[in-house]
């Protein structure tokens, strides 16, 4: 988005790669959209460069807690001594912490819809709409059970139609026969709600980190060919890769 503050979308190890290529004299300004509060969605946060400079700002929207408390405070509880040697506080730059559940809000002309969605604990999907564009995040999305093809009306509606989903694909089927309750799904699960809902490409995620590249193109022929009919582009996505949306 040509003269758009930065969005991303959770805050993995990749944050800290994003942060380098920041411009280190110019003040950061940006928000960050949290699927939900599980390590390997946040741990990138205090490797995150822009936020060693006092003058750096950072929107940190995540779902509300289940027990009703801070988003800040559950960061503070991880972050920190004894489990991490510098506080949540003792970083230089500004975090705002945004509380959405199912919610509408917009960050400059982008509006974005958050719906929560089944997943282990509160968990927000995003649907992002700018100049025309549609695209949906989905990272973390509980399939119902070993296949069974239906989908929450949250999530349904934050997929209705997009230009571009990206979706959980962690598991195959026999993975997520001995996993059905850890909330994942399989590439085959994601390919069936982009091609219900309509959704013009599929970007498959998540991907589990102990598949090697045979077994994610596996995967993506799987989605593939159940896209097929439907005419839904299905790619799995990979690091660095850049996706175009919209005209």
């Amino acid at each position: 988005m040509p003269g758009h503050d930065p969005i991303l979308f959770d805050l993995g190890t990749g944050a800290r790669y994003f942060g380098r290529q920041c411009d280190p004299s110019v003040p950061f300004s940006g928000s960050c959209l949290i699927t939900h509060l599980h390590w390997d969605h946040v741990q990138g946060l205090p490797f995150f460069p822009p936020l060693l400079r006092a003058d750096s700002r950072l929107d940190f929207y995540a779902p509300i807690q289940e027990d009703g408390g801070s988003i800040g405070d559950v960061i503070r509880s991880a972050l920190g001594p004894p489990m991490f040697p510098v506080g949540l506080d003792e970083l230089p730059g500004h975090i705002s912490f945004h509380a959405k559940g199912n919610d509408e809000f917009s960050i400059g002309d982008v509006s974005i819809t958050t719906r929560l969605i089944p997943h282990i604990g509160y968990t927000l999907g995003y649907r992002l709409e700018f100049d025309g564009a549609t695209m949906a995040y989905l990272s973390d999305h509980q399939q119902p059970g070993v296949d069974v093809y239906e989908a929450t009306d949250n999530a349904l509606e934050l997929c209705d139609g997009v230009d571009l989903l990206i979706h959980d694909a962690q598991y195959d089927r026999a993975e997520f026969a001995r996993k059905a309750t850890w909330g994942h799904c399989t590439a085959e699960y994601a390919a069936w709600l982009a091609s219900t809902s309509g959704a013009g490409q599929l970007a498959l995620f998540h991907h589990d980190p102990n598949h090697d590249d045979d077994q994610i193109d596996a995967a993506l022929a799987a989605a593939q060919e159940r896209c097929h009919r439907t005419g839904t582009r299905v790619l799995a996505a990979s690091e660095g890769l850049t996706l175009h949306v919209g005209s």
